[in-house]
This record gives structure tokens, sequence and C-alpha cells, in this order.
């Protein structure tokens, strides 16, 4: 847990936005507006319900895990590095207007996540079907 970091305090949603990212490569989100950062949400033909829950099974599936909040409308998990215990704050806000799930998965430390931030999202969309 050397790498782990702190949790950060900006955590959750705000006006139906999930946090921004910060100035460092290593965030992705869908609500991004530069392209750096910016992903494609998690797009869903099932109910709201059902899609949540597939998607808190996806990433149960995946290692080093841990869901640290769930709500009806958004999960909060912890992923973690198999090397050096990098913790990287991974978020999903479910828009039951839009039917799409916003994600944020952003890096605790460093600058560069070598891309595995939008890796995970993308390995994530792969299964979410």
């Amino acid at each position: 847990m050397v790498f782990a970091g702190k949790r950060p305090n900006n955590l959750g949603i705000s006006n139906g936005k999930l946090a921004s990212c910060p100035n460092t490569p290593n965030c992705v989100s869908s609500q991004s507006t530069d392209a750096s950062h910016q992903i494609a949400p998690l797009t869903f033909t099932s109910t709201p319900e059902e899609a949540i829950t597939n998607l808190k099974q996806i990433i149960e599936s995946l290692p080093r895990t841990k869901i640290i909040t769930e709500s009806q409308d958004y999960l909060y998990a912890e992923f973690k590095s198999a090397l050096l215990g990098f913790v990287d704050d991974v978020e999903f806000y479910l828009d039951r207007n839009a039917n799409v799930i916003h994600v944020r998965s952003a890096s605790r430390l460093g600058q560069s996540d070598l891309g595995v931030n939008r890796q995970r999202i993308e390995t994530i969309r792969a299964k979410f079907k």
C-alpha cells in the first residue's frame, strides 16, 4: 500500500456532474470537454436498474477491485495495480434521462498512467453488453 495515496475528497456527484479531471494525463471522464481526457459514456438498452446491476457485476469480476460507495445511480470503486499497489479511483454515474452511465477513472498519484485508465473503461465497455 506504499503507493495507494489518500482517497480524494472531491468524488461523487455535484449538480449532475462527476469531478473534473486534473491537468495530468492520468484521468478520463465522459463529462470532460477536452480531447485528452474525453471518453464516451457507457450506453445501455436495458432498464437503468439492470444496467447498474450489470455494471456492478463486471466491476466485481475484475481483479483487485473494491466497491467503496454505491447507490441507485452511483458506483465508486478503487482499482489497485498488480505491481506496486497504485490505486485508481473509478466512478460511474447513471443518467436516467440520457440512458447513459457517465464514467470517470483517475490515478491518485503520479502523472502518466500509460493509458491504463482509458483501457480500463474500454475493458468494462466491452463486457457491458
